[in-house]
């Protein structure tokens, strides 16, 4: 057992490649791109709010606007979160009257996800306040700038995936 312990004390003192022991907050990738995107979050929460809408219903809501009857698997998947999180956040939609879950009906192990008739009107009422989300954070910013930014986040999205796909 404490050699277990050890191990584990020996890989959280060990520091990866080109790091330095101190990793200041404004210099880490991470802790940047997580500040921004709190602050997305916090600018479309205030907006999409009041209709009863939280952030967290938000990003399934995204998906079954592009992808409606998916299964409730599939939809976990799309929005990278764990099952259980994925089912507390349906059942609370389901319960807002806006979406409905359906056994399927060739394989009853699988549970597909329909958005309501209140849930695909939203659409039209909350994309807007996404758009004006992003157009304020773009504010300032060039075309070459996004295109950048996209490459560089999608590049980063793509090694820290690999990553997660080795351990």
């Amino acid at each position: 057992m404490a050699r277990a312990g050890n191990k584990a004390r020996l890989l959280l003192a060990m520091p990866e490649e080109n790091s330095t022991a101190q990793l200041p907050p404004g210099t880490s990738v991470g802790y940047l791109v997580r500040e921004a995107h709190r602050a997305f979050s916090r600018s479309l929460q205030a907006r999409i709010g009041p209709a009863g809408v939280t952030i967290g219903m938000w990003f399934f809501l995204r998906v079954l606007w592009e992808e409606d009857g998916i299964s409730q698997r599939e939809l976990s998947q799309r929005v990278r979160m764990m099952e259980p999180t994925t089912v507390a956040a349906l059942r609370n939609m389901e319960r807002c009257g806006i979406v409905a879950r359906v056994r399927n009906r060739a394989d009853r192990r699988v549970v597909n996800v329909f958005l309501t008739e209140y849930g695909r009107g939203l659409r039209d009422a909350l994309l807007p306040h996404a758009a004006a989300v992003n157009a304020l954070a773009r504010r300032g910013v060039t075309m070459a700038d996004i295109d950048a930014l996209r490459a560089i986040l999608e590049k980063i999205r793509r090694n820290l995936d690999d990553d997660a796909a080795l351990s």
